[in-house]
C-alpha cells in the first residue's frame, strides 16, 4: 500500500510526502519550514529510526508503525500554539476509532498520549519555531504503535496488532489526515480552543481521580479536576486549593497514591 491523504485533507489543500525510512518526521518537517516551506503538509513514514518524544525520550517506529508529522504556519503566540496538541489528541482518537470501529475504547492522557485501556498506544510531540517574517512554524508529530510496542517503558505500551486490530500505517494516515483537518478547523487559531477543551475532557483519562504529577524535582498530588483555558492540568490538592500544572509526568490511580517515581 501507499500513503494517501483523505478526501477532506486533499480538498483543504494539504500536501503529503512519504518516506520508506527516515530519522525523524518532525525534524524533516521543521527543516523544510526553515528552508521556506509554509505548510500545510504531512511528512509520514512506517519506519522511523531517530524519532523523539517529549523530554527528548526516543520514539522509534519499527517498520509497520506510524510516524506522522504535520507542518502548519500560524500567526499566533507560542502559548496559543501549544493548545494545538489537544486538537491533535482528538484527531488521533477519531482516526483510531475510524480504523478500529467499536472494538477498542480510547482515552486521552494529559498532555499528549492516547491510551487503549491503561496502555499507551500513541504519542504527540509539538514543536514550534519562529520564522523571520513568516509567522510561527508548528510541527505536530503523532506516532502510533500499529504492529509493535516498545518494552520496558515507564508507562506500559501496546499496539493495534496486540489489541487484535488488523490495519496499516497507510490506512491510519488517510483517516488521520481527515480528522486533523476537522480538528484543526475547530481549533481555528486557538479561537476554538474552548470547544476542543470540551471534547478533550469528555475523553480524558483519570478525570476526577487521584493523580500525581512529577515536575522535575517536585511532585504534586491530588485529584485531576480539569484543564484550564491554556491547557494546564488543574489538580485539587488536600487543602482544597487548585494547582495549575503546565508540564510533567502523570501517574493515575494506585501509582498516584503511592507517589510513583
Amino acid at each position: 500500500m501507499t500513503f494517501t491523504l483523505g478526501p477532506r485533507a486533499t480538498a483543504a489543500g494539504y500536501r503529503l510526502e512519504s518516506f520508506d525510512q527516515i530519522g525523524s518526521t518532525n525534524s524533516e518537517a521543521m527543516e523544510r519550514a526553515r528552508a521556506g516551506e509554509h505548510g500545510s503538509a504531512w511528512f509520514v513514514t512506517s519506519e522511523q529510526t531517530a524519532g523523539r518524544g517529549r523530554r527528548h525520550r526516543p520514539w522509534i517506529a519499527p517498520r509497520g508503525n506510524l510516524a506522522a508529522s504535520v507542518l502548519e504556519t500560524l500567526e499566533v503566540a507560542p502559548a496559543a500554539a501549544a493548545t494545538l496538541g489537544f486538537a491533535a489528541g482528538l484527531a488521533l482518537e477519531a482516526a483510531l476509532r475510524s480504523v478500529t470501529g467499536a472494538s477498542v475504547g480510547f482515552s486521552l492522557k494529559w498532555p499528549n498520549d492516547v491510551l487503549a485501556g491503561q496502555a499507551k498506544l500513541s504519542g504527540i510531540l509539538l514543536e514550534a519555531e519562529a520564522m523571520p517574517g513568516k509567522g510561527l512554524a508548528v510541527v505536530v508529530g503523532m506516532g502510533t504503535n500499529v504492529v509493535a510496542a516498545p518494552e520496558g517503558t515507564p508507562t506500559p505500551a501496546t499496539s493495534l496488532k496486540a489489541l487484535g486490530v488488523e490495519t496499516s500505517a497507510e490506512q491510519l494516515v488517510t483517516a488521520l489526515s481527515d480528522s486533523w483537518t476537522e480538528c484543526f478547523g475547530i481549533w481555528d487559531g486557538a479561537r476554538g480552543f474552548s470547544e476542543i477543551r470540551r471534547r478533550w475532557l469528555a475523553l480524558a483519562a483519570g478525570l476526577g481521580q487521584p493523580v500525581s504529577v512529577h515536575t522535575g524535582q517536585t511532585i504534586v498530588s491530588g485529584i485531576f479536576d480539569t484543564i484550564d483555558h491554556t491547557g494546564c492540568m488543574i489538580i485539587r490538592i488536600s487543602t482544597g486549593d487548585r494547582v495549575p500544572i503546565s508540564a510533567g509526568d502523570v501517574h493515575f490511580g494506585s501509582a498516584a497514591s503511592a507517589g510513583a517515581a
